[in-house]
């Protein structure tokens, strides 16, 4: 927790200062975390050490970061810019908000882990929390309608205090502590880490276009052609990510889902985000701040990112619409979420026997569906 806060806060104020310059919160890569869950699964099967699993995806976040800022430096990304139509990144946000709805919930109903069975006064509470944000972030007023997260975010905590099971972590004794440096060990490269990382690269530029894409709509700061604000964007990106290797972290990506909280608060300032950004990595020093954070219940905090995700739905079809959906494009976007959405709902040994690098690739299904698309857009011509 200590080192994802001061990563997050960190390459936060980066990008806002020198990258994309829009107040896009910077978090834990949903494409990573797969990949982590993967090939920990995979390195459990072919009975390597957690170890040596964590050193290789350290190597990967190196290969990643050093091809993002190659990209970014030397301008190639625009060679790439022109295949991420408004088709490609309406799909790619709709499908993320549509696959991580699912973890949400599950979130929201406390079935994490082990738990098998929903804990309904739990779910009670945070389904509470997810009505009261909407309700405030449409109905609300002045400071009521931009504060309408944090407002739910603390009054589920009351109620989650009352009536649910709040568990309590040991604090450090030490005032300040600096965070470890490689905390996994040395990194290590693996072929198929580096192509698997490789390959997630254009994912990863996918994710910062579509994130620059949705704030864009809700938050029109710069007048700044695309280009330059991809180009700076792409290459702090990489930096941001070789950051996440030094500290032992999921790699960190601007967050489409900032759009959501944007047009729920209505605050857009940067100087504000910067500030913000600067205040979190400077909390990651302090032990008993992070354990205090860190007790937020799971169920809360997901109740209020799935409200958030309430308006990325619909900032997912303003940008699909942004283009007439002809025949062509309809069969495209078809084609696209059956598949990608399809492949949530397989079992996870569906993908058992073939090469991990494929596996990285084949069981994730907001890249499949994404690179369908892609596919489709490049080869079926207007």
């Amino acid at each position: 927790m200590q080192r994802t806060f001061l990563v997050v806060g960190v390459s936060s104020c980066l990008q806002a200062w020198l990258g994309h310059r829009y107040p896009i919160a910077d978090g834990p890569a949903g494409s990573w975390v797969s990949i982590f869950v993967i090939l920990g699964q995979v390195g459990m099967h072919q009975g390597q050490r957690a170890a040596d699993v964590l050193q290789i995806l350290e190597g990967g976040l190196l290969v990643a970061g050093l091809l993002l800022f190659f990209l970014g430096v030397t301008g190639l990304v625009h060679r790439i810019l022109r295949i991420f139509t408004p088709l490609v990144t309406g799909t790619f946000l709709l499908i993320l908000a549509l696959q991580l709805s699912g973890v949400f919930l599950k979130g929201m109903m406390g079935l994490q882990g082990a738990v098998s069975r929903p804990n309904y006064i739990t779910a009670t509470i945070a389904f509470f929390v997810f009505a009261m944000i909407t309700v405030l972030s449409i109905k609300g007023k002045g400071w009521v309608k931009s504060y309408a997260v944090l407002l739910g975010i603390l009054c589920g905590w009351i109620l989650y205090a009352v009536f649910g099971d709040l568990s309590h972590r040991s604090s450090s004794t030490s005032l300040v502590q600096l965070p470890e440096l490689f905390a996994w060990g040395t990194p290590k490269f693996d072929l198929g880490m580096t192509l698997t990382a490789i390959l997630f690269t254009f994912l990863l530029v996918a994710n910062t276009i579509s994130a620059i894409s949705a704030v864009q709509q809700v938050a029109p700061l710069s007048q700044e052609s695309e280009k330059k604000v991809l180009t700076r964007s792409i290459w702090i990106g990489g930096i941001s990510h070789m950051i996440s290797s030094i500290f032992s972290t999921i790699g960190v990506v601007p967050l489409p889902a900032s759009a959501g909280f944007i047009r729920l608060t209505g605050q857009k300032k940067v100087k504000s985000f910067l500030i913000a950004g600067l205040i979190l990595a400077g909390i990651s020093l302090i032990p008993s701040i992070v354990n205090f954070i860190s007790l937020i219940p799971g169920p809360i905090a997901n109740a209020a990112l799935l409200a958030a995700f309430v308006q990325m739905i619909g900032i997912s079809f303003q940008t699909l619409l942004r283009e007439s959906l002809d025949q062509r494009r309809l069969t495209i976007l078809g084609i696209g979420l059956l598949l990608g959405i399809g492949i949530m709902f397989l079992p996870e040994i569906a993908f058992n026997g073939i090469p991990a690098s494929l596996q990285y690739v084949l069981s994730n299904g907001l890249l499949v569906g994404t690179l369908i698309v892609i596919m489709l857009e490049q080869l079926w011509k207007e």
